[in-house]
Formats: C-alpha cells, structure tokens, sequence
C-alpha cells in the first residue's frame, strides 16, 4: 500500500527543503511539495529524512557465534540505529570461505530485518572458491591478525588475491598498508581496494597518498573516532578492539582525513563479545557499535564538527558506490524506500540497558547525546519505530559490477 511521509526536511547540496515523500512498494515513488493521496501516513514531524545507512562492516556472528549476536539480533541492532543494509564479514565457524559456506549463511541471514550482503573470506587457497562466488560485495583479505584464524602472509597469494577479486577489503595495520598498495602498483592490477578500520595518521598516509590513490579507499569507524587509547585505561577490555584505540593525534588526523576527503566511508565494525567474556583475563578483541554510530555523528554535527551533507555521503553514498550497491544510499526517486528519520534536537543518554544488540553493553554507555533515530523504513515498510521492532523480513542486496 502507498505510505506518505509528510512535512518532512531533507537535504540536496547542503540545502533544506521541505517535502513529501510517497513509497509505492518498496520504492520512493515522488518527492513533492503536493500531498497525494496514500493509505498509510505518517507525520514526520519536520524531522530529517536520510537515506539509510550502509555499514559495509558488520560481524553478525552467525554461523558458529551465536551466542554472540545473530542475523535477527543484529538487525534489530542495525534497524534502531538507522542502519538498512549491513555487508557481514568472513570470519566466522566456520569461516565464509567456500561457496557452500556462502551459500549456508544466505539462509541463515534470511532472518534479517534490515538489508543483507556478504563479504567473502580470502585464504592461501581457495582463489576457485573466490572465482565461483556469487553475487558477493567483496573479498575480504586479513593481512593482520583478529578473531578467526585468517590471516594470510604470503605476498604471492596476496597478489593472485587482488587479481582475482574486483575490490578487495583488507583488515591491514601499519606497514602491511603499505605492502598491500605497494602490490598492486607493482604488478600493475587495476582492481580496487578498501582499507578497513584505517586507525592511525601513518595508515592513513600509506592508503591516500600514493599513485594510486583512486584505486583505494579508506574506511574509520566510529571507535576511533570517538574513542582513543586513553579510553583503554578506564574501560579496559571493553574499549579493546582490532585495530587498537590510538592516541589523540591519530584521532585528530582522522577527522582531518573526513574534512579534507581522504576517508570516504565511516562503517562500524560491530564486533560484539558478551560481557563474561570481556571480563575474562584472556578477553577477545571488538566492540559492538550498530546501534551508537548514527547518534554519535549526529551528536559531532550538533557540536559542528561534521556536516549532515558529509554523514550522509560518508555513510549512504559512499558505501553504494564503492561497493556497488545497486538501488540504495540516496533519497531519490526511484531509490528503493530504505529511510531513516532522525529527531536532530533529541537529548538521550546510551544505556545499555536499552541496547538490542545481543551482547547489550556498549563502550559510550552513559554518553548524553545530541539527535537520534527515531523510525527506520526498509524497502518500504517501517521496521523500527521510537522503541519497537516490527517483524518484518528483509532482503539480500544486489550489486552492478
């Protein structure tokens, strides 16, 4: 049934308007200064409507994991903080490295409420696998080592890899970014390549200034964003992730990196632990972070330190091109129906009480933040709404590549 969005703000080329919005099935059938005629509306409120957010870099931990946090859980996690489409990582149990295993988690993320896709798992040996990989937004490579045993050093493989693969994510620190861009430029591959997680002024030095810079994209998260390494003093395990907190200064170079468009996509790289297993003296690395990324961004735009133009291309846009999406990240006409309102002058603390993230603890807990979401629209239909969760099942992602 047609859903009319009214008195809504949003914004084209950092200006504000005010419009309608009319879904027809799963799509933006108009944006309009006219009222039409529609069975179900909702009243925005003069609140903005966003694109959804794209977070390319989720660990849904399923299969294997599931104690953790599943596809359900997850995207009930992704829908409450405006996220509509989430790419799940590799590393799981087992490992996201064969198409028979590809193919396994595509029923299990069926469950999702919010948009899905895969980022494939690379190894020393399974280039046929990568090969035969069907309908994937990338191929993960870890040069580093992180939870799952993946990492892969040898530098042959590492170029057979880059040379098989389209765009290849890699979880790559320090010199291993520069080895890895070092590779392309001499063996001359053309394909893409996506810096995970950049943590520190170096990594983002080695991935944007070489000759090859348009070959390569950059990724932040919001941890290091808003988290650096004193936080590990108070927080202990629970503000320990791969890549590790840095100091201020690497901190201070990212948000340079934002302004001056060396960083072109913020993701969160939820990797969420139980509580009982971050308390434990051999306590596994990441953090979750689903649900705070968008307040979080929203709260630095409320302080002046980013723009809504800027969060909407570094978490919409960015992440449809670089990744191909097809359908998704911007609030046009004919754009699948994936929305996010945001209440811009909503003052709330992170509790973690309130987190739906099946691990339910979160590194900001007790941060007083500054605008939020408070409805998310998936392919047309609401899906989170000022606390509630509807049901209702999602899709897997297409890509034009």
């Amino acid at each position: 049934m047609p859903l009319l969005l009214k008195n809504c703000r949003i914004l084209v080329n950092d200006k504000v308007y005010s419009k309608n919005i009319l879904v027809k099935k799963d799509k933006i059938s108009k944006i309009t200064n006219k009222e039409p005629k529609a069975d179900g509306i909702i009243d925005v409120n003069n609140n903005f409507v966003l694109p959804g957010l794209i977070d390319v870099h989720v660990h849904m931990r399923e299969p294997g994991l599931t104690h953790k946090e599943d596809f359900l859980t997850g995207s009930m996690a992704a829908a409450k903080g405006g996220i509509t489409t989430i790419l799940d990582m590799p590393n799981t149990i087992p490992p996201t490295t064969t198409v028979a295993a590809l193919e396994e988690k595509r029923k299990l993320a069926s469950k999702s409420v919010v948009n899905y896709g895969f980022n494939f798992g690379a190894t020393l040996n399974n280039l046929s696998d990568i090969k035969k990989a069907k309908n994937i937004a990338s191929v993960k490579l870890y040069m580093d080592a992180t939870t799952g045993a993946m990492k892969v050093e040898d530098f042959d493989s590492i170029t057979d890899i880059f040379r098989a693969s389209k765009l290849t994510i890699i979880h790559a620190e320090d010199m291993n970014v520069k080895a890895a861009i070092d590779i392309l430029i001499k063996n001359k591959i053309k394909n893409k390549l996506h810096v995970a997680h950049v943590s520190s002024a170096k990594e983002l030095q080695y991935a944007k200034q070489n000759s090859i810079k348009k070959q390569v994209s950059v990724e932040v998260t919001p941890n290091h964003l808003f988290m650096n390494e004193k936080y590990i003093q108070t927080l202990g395990a629970f503000a320990e992730m791969k890549p590790r907190l840095k100091t201020e200064h690497d901190q201070k170079a990212l948000w340079d990196g934002i302004k001056n468009g060396e960083v072109d996509i913020i993701a969160t790289d939820h990797a969420p632990h139980l509580r009982e297993e971050k308390e434990q003296a051999n306590y596994p690395f990441g953090v979750p972070g689903l649900e705070t990324m968008l307040p979080l961004l929203l709260d630095a735009f409320n302080q002046n330190n980013i723009t809504l133009q800027k969060i909407m291309q570094l978490c919409c846009e960015n992440p449809a091109k670089i990744f191909k999406i097809k359908n998704k990240g911007f609030l046009k006409e004919g754009y699948d129906a994936d929305l996010v309102i945001a209440d811009l002058d909503k003052r709330q603390a992170v509790r973690n009480e309130d987190l739906l993230t099946k691990c339910r603890w979160s590194p900001f807990d007790g941060k007083i933040l500054k605008g939020w979401p408070v409805m998310t629209i998936v392919n047309g239909n609401v899906v989170y709404d000022n606390g509630q969760i509807n049901d209702v099942k999602a899709k897997e992602v297409q890509y034009g590549r």
